[in-house]
């Protein structure tokens, strides 16, 4: 049973999975290479399992992710229990808390929802910068205690709600739309327009060009530009079109940079807050901050 598993051995194997290596976790917890090679034979041994694959860096087995997420939600419960008491955090740094969000929130809304945690000196994200329909990956994995993601399916152990709807516009150029789309039938055209892809995760503009044509995926001419902000500034530059969140495209719309090619189209993309299911002050006020930047900023 989970409970009987040696919280020290289950703090090893959590910090080798950090650290990438043996070596480094050694360094972590002032010990020597050795004894974490030892420790988590022991758990190994303990459990039935392997829990770690001996690559680099080191990874989890699917049984190891199970090991890791319970190490998560330990440290995270004992950290919330010693700030109760007023004790001194035995590692004596801060409350970290890995979250896991998509690229267009990190460049748009999530950051400014963070604010609200400014006052709280002893809290801190690492956040993890993933494609929303595979930051419950993450969840389900245990390298984050909560995600924005587009799944409304709750990882388990995880509770979720709904933030609100991204909103994204088909938008070009002036000078693309005049050469690739205007005045052209474009369930013809736009299939054959050069496109402008996030990465090779996103289905957006494929989706896109599938509900204006019928079934029609977007052009094989492909830019791919994996950064929110180089994406937009690559469809204003004229490489191609693309669905551009509203907020970002609002300046360019109003100063003429871009055009909206489907006036009155629009692409609406759920997403959701899901975490942990823990009892924990730091993880809550996220949460709290969370869901209300998102209902000022979402749809």
């Amino acid at each position: 049973m989970m409970s009987e598993l040696p919280h020290d051995l289950v703090r090893t194997l959590l910090a080798v999975v950090d650290e990438g290596t043996f070596d480094a976790a050694a360094a972590v917890l002032h010990v020597t290479p050795s004894a974490v090679s030892q420790r988590v034979k022991a758990l190994e041994q303990r459990t039935g399992r392997v829990l770690l694959l001996r690559t680099k860096p080191v990874s989890a087995t699917e049984s190891g992710q199970v090991v890791v997420r319970f190490a998560r939600q330990l440290a995270r419960l004992e950290g919330d229990a010693r700030d109760a008491l007023g004790m001194e955090d035995s590692a004596g740094g801060p409350v970290r808390l890995p979250i896991a969000v998509n690229a267009d929130s990190l460049a748009t809304w999530f950051v400014p929802a963070l604010a609200a945690l400014a006052q709280e000196a002893r809290l801190f994200v690492e956040l993890r910068r993933e494609d929303e329909g595979h930051t419950t990956a993450l969840l389900r994995e245990g390298e984050v205690l909560a995600a924005v993601t587009s799944s409304p399916d709750p990882v388990t152990g995880c509770s979720v709600r709904r933030l609100g709807a991204m909103r994204y516009l088909p938008v070009a150029a002036p000078g693309f739309a005049a050469r690739w789309l205007d005045g052209k039938d474009l369930a013809r055209s736009l299939p054959e327009a050069p496109v402008v892809i996030f990465d090779r995760r996103d289905e957006l503009q494929d989706r896109f060009a599938r509900e204006l044509t019928g079934g029609h995926a977007a052009s094989a001419l492909r830019h791919y530009v994996p950064s929110s902000e180089g994406f937009a500034d690559a469809v204003t530059a004229g490489l191609g079109w693309g669905m551009v969140p509203s907020s970002q495209a609002a300046a360019g719309l109003c100063s003429g940079a871009l055009v909206e090619f489907v006036p009155g189209r629009r692409l609406d993309v759920p997403l959701y807050w899901q975490q942990w299911r823990l009892d924990s002050p730091a993880l809550a006020a996220v949460a709290a901050a969370v869901t209300a930047a998102a209902a000022g900023a979402l749809q």
